[in-house]
């Protein structure tokens, strides 16, 4: 076999005839930039940190040595980065984090993507390190559960708001806590500013959800959240999965996880649970039913050459892997910045799902954006790749409307950034209100926002052009 390859490799090609015409490109010779997606970062990057410079491939790689050496405290944070901060960083994020809703876990694999020198514009730092100079007041209209999860929820730890489909939350932590979680009323441990909800591992718990998904013949599909699955131990994962898909309407399964984009070696030295994942995934095939990971990445720079090989290996294994972005301010709020994010996903076999307008999260008014900075980006993301790779924008409406199409609203009025959205197939008859962040607007229409009688005014009018749009 091998000397007939190498017989037939050594025939020259056939030449095309004089009376072929020559093919005239009709486009230009591809610009290199355009290919930045595949460029992933590589190496010992780690060792950059002070803290980590003594760190080998071997032990940076294992998820136990990542989890154990995760930083929980700033202090901790300022012994690892040690004099790479510029001065006044440090006291001005001890300050944020005082005041943040969200307590401190971050990787060093995280710790390691941030550009230290630089922290005040990094995309990385402004997800999980807040700083109070940045900071900015909560627009009036925010509240610390802004989805009513706990309001739809007919037994702790499971939501059921859309018809045929629930959110079980087995636990309430994270491999990471991000400053911008929807879940802060819950996950993490309780900080200055809020009193956290506790859904701790408990199977008595999860039998009450398992009983009631079983109880509701239209539930089909069931998110796995948290808290975070990457926190399941392998056996409570295929227990989880097993019991799932043994509920005879369940048809589709999905496990959320930040996990990929945050300690992606798990993926690589935790056997045990990858094998529990690919043994619900496999069982679930024969049974016909689908079992999927949903992750979370937010910028280009959380995929390197250590998340395209633990990808791989979940790609090797037939197990497909979605993503779910939130827009953020100075993470990715730019067309650059997300049309990055969308090819460097599909170039490492993740298809971009969901980009979130950023929920009403209580204490990071910072990083929200506009209804309209989403609908831009997203004209401007679409036929950048293929359509299965390119993701939907939405609004996942304050109040428990679900998720809506960013360009889907009733009603929408950029001066004073109400945003009126339906859904009919969700909660019939109700109309839905999101709210750009104030310090978008013009002077003239904050100084309305910080008068209630003007709130109001606002409000009640965005609600009859809608309800007038809707006749």
């Amino acid at each position: 076999m091998g000397k007939a390859i190498d017989h037939m490799s050594s025939q020259p090609l056939p030449i095309l005839g004089a009376d072929v015409t020559p093919i005239v490109p009709k486009k230009p010779a591809i610009d290199p930039s355009s290919l930045k997606h595949k460029d992933l970062r590589r190496g010992p990057f780690w060792q950059k940190i002070p803290a980590y410079r003594g760190v080998d491939e071997a032990a940076f790689l294992d998820h136990s040595w990542q989890a154990k050496n995760s930083i929980t405290k700033v202090s901790k944070l300022v012994e690892t980065i040690q004099e790479l901060a510029p001065p006044g960083f440090v006291e001005d994020m001890e300050k944020g984090m005082k005041r943040a809703p969200m307590s401190v876990r971050v990787s060093p694999y995280l710790v390691s993507l941030i550009d230290w020198e630089h922290p005040y514009e990094d995309p990385e730092r402004i997800q999980f390190f807040p700083v109070e100079s940045r900071l900015l007041s909560d627009h009036p209209k925010l509240g610390l559960d802004s989805l009513h999860e706990q309001a739809d929820a007919p037994t702790p730890g499971l939501t059921h708001r859309y018809t045929d489909k629930a959110l079980f939350l087995p636990l309430d932590t994270c491999p990471v806590y991000c400053r911008f979680c929807t879940r802060s009323y819950a996950i993490g441990l309780d900080t200055d500013e809020v009193e956290k909800v506790h859904l701790r591992p408990n199977e008595e718990r999860w039998k009450r959800a398992y009983q009631y998904i079983a109880s509701r013949p239209e539930l089909e599909d069931i998110v796995i959240s948290g808290g975070d699955a990457y926190q399941l131990r392998a056996q409570n994962l295929a227990e989880i999965g097993e019991a799932l898909l043994a509920i005879p309407n369940v048809r589709r399964m999905r496990f959320a996880t930040k996990g990929p984009a945050v300690m992606p070696m798990k993926l690589l030295t935790d056997d045990a649970w990858v094998d529990a994942l690919t043994r619900v995934v496999e069982k679930g095939r024969t049974l016909h039913k689908d079992v999927v990971l949903h992750t979370h990445f937010n910028n280009p720079n959380e995929i390197t050459g250590i998340t395209e090989a633990a990808l791989g290996r979940l790609f090797e294994r037939g197990i497909v892997v979605r993503n779910q972005s939130v827009l953020i301010r100075g993470v990715n709020d730019s067309v650059e910045t997300m049309t990055l994010l969308v090819k460097r996903l599909g170039h490492v076999n993740v298809h971009p799902y969901y980009v979130y307008v950023h929920d009403m999260v209580q204490g990071v008014e910072d990083l929200r954006t506009s209804v309209d900075t989403a609908i831009h980006i997203e004209k401007h993301v679409r036929g950048s790749t293929a359509g299965f790779n390119t993701p939907t924008f939405v609004v996942d409406a304050p109040g428990g409307g679900g998720k809506r199409d960013a360009h889907s609203y009733e009603y929408y009025d950029r001066d004073t950034g109400i945003s009126v959205y339906a859904a009919p197939s969700v909660k019939p008859g109700q109309l839905f209100l999101y709210f750009d962040p104030m310090h978008q607007l013009s002077t003239h229409q904050q100084r309305r926002w910080a008068d209630p009688r003007e709130q109001q005014v606002m409000v009640d009018d965005a609600l009859a052009a809608a309800r007038h749009r809707a006749r």
